[in-house]
């Protein structure tokens, strides 16, 4: 059986090419840039670009289960030829806000064409990954500093490991089909308290400087980010500002309900990548 990983030099899809090889299976791996891939020995590694989708004809020639980014604008395309290479199982990598159709090329896109396919799926939804942090290192390393808006809001981070893990069990074995799997790290943090567990894992002080909204919106937007994404992504942390949720609980149990090992802490995930924060 081979399983075809797209986005496989991504920092989850390169992990769920390792759980999947960990676990003995025939894993195929797509990539714009094979030379450049540096995937494990025992990968197959084939080129293609999902934002062209009729360069994955090769690469979807036997492949029975298929893990797939999300491109949303190539979504049904792909996934049409997906069905006419004779893939069985398509695992979609989504997140906690899929449902939410503000944005065209939202999760919610990729979603529908996978459950319109007729093949067998299975949605994985992370909440907020913890390695949006990384967004942040440059001003870490160069003055100890995170400045951002609304640190009193809280989320519950989740370590990419533990996405990879849940889509490759899923890819891996039967019974999943049909389900939508929303989950997030094992705690909740406010975002001053994160700044403060990246510190800890430098061995540091890290100061958390709180930033004016408006004066933030505008310099993300001049930074690049859509205003519709930067007006939805502040509201959210606004509202987890102002209504301070404690653990989803049930968010926090699927992890060790698919994997059989408790989910990672933001703690690890920070000890883990601290050389990029030095």
């Amino acid at each position: 059986m081979t399983i075809l990983i797209t986005g496989a030099t991504g920092v989850v899809g390169r992990r769920v090419v390792a759980e999947l090889l960990k676990a003995g299976r025939h894993v195929r791996a797509l990539t714009r840039r094979p030379a450049t891939a540096a995937l494990p020995s025992g990968v197959e590694v084939c080129e293609g670009d999902l934002e062209r989708p009729e360069s994955l004809r090769a690469a979807l020639a036997g492949v029975e289960r298929l893990y797939l980014f999300p491109v949303a604008h190539a979504a049904a395309e792909v996934v049409a030829l997906a069905v006419e290479s004779g893939v069985r199982r398509i695992v979609d990598l989504s997140g906690a806000g899929a449902e939410d159709e503000a944005f065209e090329d939202g999760y919610h896109v990729v979603e529908r064409a996978v459950e319109a396919s007729g093949l067998d799926w299975t949605h994985v939804r992370p909440g907020e990954f913890a390695g949006n942090w990384l967004d942040w290192a440059p001003s870490i390393r160069a003055g100890r500093v995170v400045r951002r808006p609304y640190g009193g809001a809280v989320t519950q981070p989740t370590h990419e490991a533990d996405v990879a893990a849940v889509a490759a069990t899923v890819l891996i074995e039967d019974g999943h089909a049909g389900q939508a799997y929303t989950f997030a790290g094992p705690a909740a943090l406010t975002v001053a308290e994160q700044v403060e567990t990246i510190g800890k894992a430098l061995g540091e002080r890290v100061r958390f400087e709180e930033q004016d909204p408006a004066t933030a919106r505008e310099q993300w937007i001049r930074d690049g980010y859509p205003a519709e994404v930067v007006d939805w992504l502040f509201g959210m942390w606004a509202e987890a500002a102002r209504a301070p949720a404690p653990v989803n609980e049930e968010w926090a149990a699927v992890v060790p309900r698919l994997t059989g090992r408790p989910g990672r802490t933001f703690a690890e995930w920070a000890a883990e990548h601290v050389g990029a924060f030095r």
